[in-house]
């Protein structure tokens, strides 16, 4: 099977690579309300705890696994960069 990429343009992610790839391990998409309302740590790890979100459009999802460059809340959500 061939290996399957996430793309993200947002360079300044600590997950984001050269040509536009997310290297986190494992991320997790919710809906824009829903992210707003959640701490860092709740991420990828905790996916299967999170109840249904629904959005209308792409424009009121998130990902929630974003997390800046060199930022101190890196290890906070439990999901790593691979390489």
């Amino acid at each position: 099977m061939a290996q399957q990429h996430i793309h993200c343009s947002v360079n300044n992610c600590h997950y984001w690579q050269n040509g536009n790839k997310c290297m986190a391990n494992e991320i997790v998409v919710v809906s824009d309300d829903f992210g707003a309302q959640q701490p860092d740590y709740v991420d990828a790890s905790l996916a299967q705890q999170i109840a249904p979100t629904p959005a209308e459009n792409c424009m009121q999802t998130c990902c929630k696994t974003f997390v800046h460059k060199n930022s101190s809340q890196i290890k906070a959500d439990k999901v790593y960069r691979t390489q």
